[in-house]
């Protein structure tokens, strides 16, 4: 990794980040199977701790099913706004070793050190001295992945977690993708995943062996994207200006609801929270979605997009009921409700398609 030619990209994810917190602000935690979420019966588990996934317990699963899993599992409700002061020191480790900074989340971001900010010899020394700056200003252990560009980062920081880290050479990349399930690769969920098995495609080594014109056929624009992993090939450059596609809430109900009224109140207050993060950020979209989770956990969503960005929490309001209601009264008991806004107008006074590649965040509102 010392060619100077070649980008130097680490990917840092903190440890069960918010378990880990969890364990580190409550002696008692340590060593327990740890979920942070609401464990009443309506609750979902929002992260869980290295001890709890050894019993198969993770992030959005329900409470109930966590503690069948596993009895002993302790419930912490969330505390965002710690989350957030620690995220921030992590984010004061990345500055002194980079200005090139992508956050993903509150636990996890790209970092591109190709100028060698902080004088360090290699990029698998410069993330050894991120880790331990963390450690040490956090009390909290993070892995990371290097290599030369953002998916083999990402790929690689998984991959001796927890309290670990890992390099994708430039000379070892497109092998080590072919040697991978696909199912571990950016981009392909489980429902892609599993129609990548139905034609065959089970690890690297098989998706690259499907010529390009087949994965348009079957995968339509994510084609492209299929075929340069395949190769151990992304040209993303780590992008510090990058901003929110779209902001979201939601929350569980106590019990499953079928009384329109009720079920109104829930979408109202979703798109309370959402409208406060638009104005506090004067970042307006134009899009609205109403996210349906049944009883059942059939989930469907409905969107509308308006000619203008909506400016007015009645706007929003009102989008979200008009939305809302094509599924009134609904079939069956409805356990989750959401609204998110998205296609933003403006960002931060910016115009939004100018600010360069986005990805979209999602921030759920965990409740019983």
């Amino acid at each position: 990794m010392g060619d100077t030619a070649i980008r130097k990209i680490i990917h840092v994810d903190m440890d069960a980040f918010f378990a880990a917190v969890e364990q580190r602000d409550d002696p008692r935690l340590r060593g327990r199977p740890v979920a942070v979420g609401h464990g009443a019966s309506r609750g979902v588990v929002a992260a869980a701790s290295y001890e709890a996934r050894q019993f198969g317990v993770k992030s959005a699963l329900p409470s109930v099913t966590a503690l069948r899993r596993c009895p002993q599992l302790v419930f912490v409700p969330p505390r965002f706004e710690v989350y957030k002061d620690v995220s921030r020191q992590i984010h004061k480790v990345f500055a002194r070793y980079t200005d090139l900074i992508q956050p993903l989340s509150l636990d996890e971001a790209y970092l591109d050190v190709t100028a060698n900010k902080a004088g360090i010899e290699t990029a698998w020394k410069t993330a050894k001295a991120i880790r331990q700056a963390i450690l040490e200003e956090t009390g909290l252990t993070a892995s990371a992945g290097i290599s030369y560009n953002k998916f083999l980062a990402k790929l690689a920081s998984d991959h001796r977690k927890p309290n670990g880290q890992f390099a994708v050479t430039p000379d070892m990349g497109a092998a080590w993708v072919e040697s991978l399930p696909v199912s571990r690769f950016h981009g392909v969920g489980p429902v892609t995943a599993e129609k990548m098995k139905r034609l065959g495609i089970e690890t690297g080594a098989d998706l690259r062996a499907k010529p390009l014109e087949f994965l348009q056929e079957n995968f339509g624009s994510s084609a492209q994207w299929y075929f340069a992993i395949a190769r151990g090939i992304d040209n993303r450059p780590v992008n510090p200006n990058r901003v929110r596609k779209s902001s979201g809430s939601e929350t569980t109900f106590e019990r499953d609801l079928t009384d329109p009224h009720e079920i109104e109140a829930g979408i109202l207050k979703m798109a309370e929270d959402v409208w406060r993060w638009c104005d506090a950020r004067q970042t307006f979209g134009r899009t609205v979605t109403v996210k349906i989770k049944y009883g059942d956990f059939q989930q469907i969503t409905r969107s509308r997009s308006q000619p203008g960005a909506i400016l007015t929490r009645d706007s929003l309001q009102r989008s979200a009921i008009e939305l809302v209601r094509t599924v009134l009264p609904p079939v069956k008991g409805i356990r989750l409700v959401g609204v998110t806004v998205s296609n933003f107008a403006k960002a931060c006074g910016q115009d939004a398609a100018s600010a360069g590649t986005v990805l979209p965040i999602f921030a759920p509102n965990v409740a019983a």
